[in-house]
């Protein structure tokens, strides 16, 4: 196996002749950057006409994302991927984010097959026939690939448990194969390569799985290394920019394995020589003109949502974060940022000042934060990029025992360098997090949580605003609080968080997440978001501190 580097597009010394070559393009994690797929119709069209056979196929993750697929629910992808010819994809955990049904009508739309090896009906706790097909067999050119589609085990708590259960949330109705020590997804992939090999010249690995350790044991160098038969590994979900690395099979044989980053910045060329030979480099799409028919359909799209979500709300002299200015990191997930403090501020706010409900605590999962705005006008627009999901605010009466399971549980991993998703930045609320005491939380092998931590609690010293006071108060373990979020998290068990059972809803459905946030900038004092302007700067002792990137000191990692 030869890896090549990357040639920029358009290049002197790009090949000239590629008869006889097999070109797999690819991509991975588009999360709705579809302004990039003329550029992706450009390369394949190009390669046509240089004499190669092209296939085109996405590892995952691309109905969810940019406002411009999360408005239509992914259908505007699912056009453009069938405009430029998608070959085939496997689905991601994203994929799920519109619910199963949401997922399923998105597959029915598509003009290309979608493969997952690991994704099944369950009923009873037994696992059933799959979903879709394990494998794809594509034949160019005389030769015969076949494309073994996986699923990230993750899919269940980054998208949403209760997606995979009945209507009554009784019981799950679809499984993805993992397992603790990640063998049910090793066995269900080898099986899977072994059908595969009866009809075809290769096999190669269509996986939404990425290198992340947090990812572990379901990564794709685990899988890899865990079975034989792979001739080459196209990854995705965790936007690594991976041009080209050999990971060793179970019995020692060479895979290559590649991944093209995130939002189409680059786009994967995996190439099959004359000689068999697999090569494989990755092309910024920067350097690609785009193919014009598509570039029209596309842009009509975008020019649709921009004057439906352009309308200026709001503007602000501050840049809010959720990566850290200085290193570029992304910290949302794993301690406070100004950008969290705001999201967690908007729903607060809302219950408080809008529904006017009595809200003592908001929390937001990191992982349903998206994006850095920098100082300037907010849009409509603004607030569906920093927050894209969809999830509707609810409120809950929970007891302060569930709330310290909460932040418990999503604080497992600070410290640690892993990020979580379940992270969560909060309002009206304090706490500290002590990162030198173990994890203890229980949770099932779907990572999903199932009891409170067995030893020592690494989160302590939660403090709850008191509105009638003004000061920050001991969390009482028996006592009842009103707290805010979004459903996904307080009721649909989003990112695993099931410790609300038997909590009592107290209004649910009020507003989308963008909508909760775009609610809370039209209600700052002359439209500035700041500090000083925000309506909560009204309640004595309440900290406010939106012009420091790593927030006003709710949370304290020790």
């Amino acid at each position: 196996m030869a890896f090549s580097l990357a040639i920029p597009a358009g290049a002197a010394n790009w090949d000239d002749d590629l008869t006889g070559h097999i070109v797999i393009l690819h991509t991975n994690d588009v999360h709705g950057a579809i302004s990039s797929y003329a550029k992706v119709a450009a390369l394949k069209a190009e390669y046509e006409a240089k004499g190669a056979e092209v296939l085109l196929m996405d590892a995952g993750d691309y109905i969810q994302g940019e406002p411009y697929v999360s408005v239509s629910q992914g259908e505007t992808a699912i056009r453009l991927m069938n405009y430029v010819g998608y070959d085939v994809a496997t689905i991601g955990n994203h994929e799920f984010d519109y619910d199963m049904e949401g997922a399923l009508a998105a597959i029915e739309r598509a003009d290309f097959p979608y493969v997952s090896c690991n994704f099944y009906h369950e009923e009873n706790g037994v696992a059933g026939d799959n979903v879709l097909d394990s494998y794809q067999v594509l034949e160019v050119g005389g030769v015969k690939i076949a494309f073994v589609g996986i699923t990230t085990p993750e899919s269940f708590t980054k998208s949403t448990p209760a997606y995979f259960m009945d209507a009554g949330q009784n019981e799950y109705i679809y499984g993805i194969d993992g397992g603790d020590d990640g063998q049910a997804l090793y066995d269900a992939v080898q099986k899977a390569i072994d059908e595969a090999w009866l009809y075809a010249d290769f096999v190669i690995g269509l996986g939404h799985l990425g290198v992340d350790g947090s990812s572990s044991p379901w990564t794709s160098r685990e899988v890899i290394q865990h079975t034989v038969g792979f001739n080459a590994f196209i990854d995705g979900h965790s936007h690594t920019v991976m041009a080209g690395e050999t990971v060793r099979d179970a019995e020692g044989n060479p895979v290559l394995l590649t991944q093209t980053g995130c939002y189409l910045g680059n786009i994967g060329r995996m190439t099959i020589d004359t000689d068999r030979n697999f090569t494989t480099e990755l092309i910024s799409s920067t350097n690609v003109n785009p193919f014009n028919e598509t570039l029209i359909l596309q842009t009509d799209w975008i020019n649709a949502v921009d004057d439906m979500l352009g309308e200026k709300i709001a503007e602000s002299p501050v840049n809010f974060y959720i990566n850290d200015p200085v290193t570029g990191d992304r910290l949302i997930r794993s301690q406070e940022t100004n950008m969290g403090d705001l999201v967690a501020d908007g729903i607060y706010a809302y219950f408080n000042e809008i529904e006017q409900l009595d809200c003592d605590i908001a929390i937001m999962n990191g992982g349903g934060i998206r994006a850095d705005v920098p100082a300037g006008d907010w849009t409509y627009m603004t607030c569906k990029t920093v927050s894209p999901f969809g999830n509707v605010a609810c409120l809950m009466s929970v007891t302060g025992a569930q709330i310290q399971n909460a932040l418990e549980f999503g604080a497992r991993y600070a410290g640690s360098g892993q990020e979580n998703g379940g992270f969560l930045q909060v309002a009206g609320a304090t706490y500290e997090i002590h990162t030198d005491i173990p994890n203890t939380v229980q949770t099932d092998d779907q990572n999903v949580w199932t009891g409170p931590a067995t030893g020592t609690p690494r989160v302590q010293n939660i403090k709850i605003y008191n509105k009638a006071t003004g000061a920050y108060e001991p969390l009482d373990p028996a006592r009842t609080y009103n707290m805010a979020g979004m459903n996904y998290t307080l009721r649909s068990l989003g990112d695993g968080f099931a410790m609300f059972d038997g909590a009592t809803l107290v209004k649910d459905y009020v507003s989308e997440d963008y909508l909760v946030l775009s609610s809370y900038a039209m209600l700052f004092n002359g439209g500035s978001i700041t500090s000083a302007n925000s309506p909560l700067a009204d309640y004595a002792g309440y900290l406010l501190d939106y012009e420091n990137p790593y927030g006003a000191g709710r949370i304290t990692l020790l």
